[in-house]
């Protein structure tokens, strides 16, 4: 093992602020719409303003095209989808026209941003409570798991270069708990066992987020997104591994039966 006096040096931190991350989060699941959309709608505004900060877009316009974001998304949630979806592209291709460099990164990450979002709020909107809780806990096993196995027992990196911290054992004892949480929901919402493999998809998916941010932040020379978040860095920084997750279930949810029901999707 390679737990150490400063291993745990930062939980206190980290742990208050999550607190209240959760409490405002599950405040907002509970009441669903609109107030679940509006809170993801001002997530989604920090979100790209951090970006935008991080690919040097300068204050004032990462201000403008996190507050077009936002607006974007509001307007998307608001019409039918076949007529919201082109304002989610919109948002990313405006920063063409208003970045000086970085523009392709900054269009890929914020339409995807933007579909993951509004994936979000589907799927509050389509399965209710119960399924949002199961997608939450699913990303916040994933991230505690692998934050206390990691430190505990260390061991080979996972991707040094990108993300000095993460471990193999960090990681595959992220999956676990995400096969923990689907085992769980199963036997509670009488589903197939499918989510289980699901919950596990969703667990690697928000990994994906966490090291795709990592690699913004180590192309952008920053260690967090922004200071916003005591003990967490950003916005970005709490909620990449969400993002990732919920635009592979956005797909999964597009291409299979969700939930799973026994005996096959």
């Amino acid at each position: 093992m390679s737990l150490s006096r400063d291993s745990f040096s930062d939980l206190l931190t980290r742990l208050v602020t999550g607190v209240l991350i959760a409490a405002v989060g599950l405040a907002a699941v509970w009441a669903g719409h609109p107030w679940f959309s509006l809170l993801v709608v001002g997530i989604v505004a920090v979100l790209i303003w951090e970006l935008a900060r991080m690919l040097d877009a300068g204050p004032k316009r990462s201000l403008m095209l996190g507050g077009l974001a936002a607006g974007l998304l509001l307007a998307a949630k608001l019409l039918p989808v076949g007529l919201g979806l082109p304002l989610l592209m919109l948002a990313g291709i405006a920063g063409i026209g208003v970045l000086d460099r970085n523009r392709t990164l900054f269009l890929v990450l914020t339409v995807l941003i933007m579909l993951a979002s509004f994936g979000l709020m589907i799927h509050r909107d389509e399965f209710g409570v119960t399924w949002m809780l199961w997608l939450v806990l699913v990303v916040a096993v994933t991230d505690i798991f692998g934050y206390f196995a990691g430190r505990i027992f260390g061991g080979p990196k996972f991707w040094p270069r990108v993300s000095p911290k993460k471990t193999w054992s960090g990681t595959t004892a992220g999956w676990i708990g995400a096969a923990v949480v689907g085992w769980a929901f199963m036997a509670v919402t009488n589903s197939g066992i499918e989510l289980i493999g699901v919950s596990v998809a969703l667990s690697m998916a928000s990994q994906m987020g966490d090291i795709a941010e990592s690699a913004v932040k180590r192309r952008a020379g920053v260690k967090d997104s922004s200071a916003l978040l005591p003990g967490h860095g950003g916005l970005w920084d709490r909620f990449d591994g969400m993002l990732g997750a919920a635009l592979v279930l956005l797909i999964v949810e597009s291409l299979t039966q969700f939930p799973p029901v026994p005996g096959g999707m």
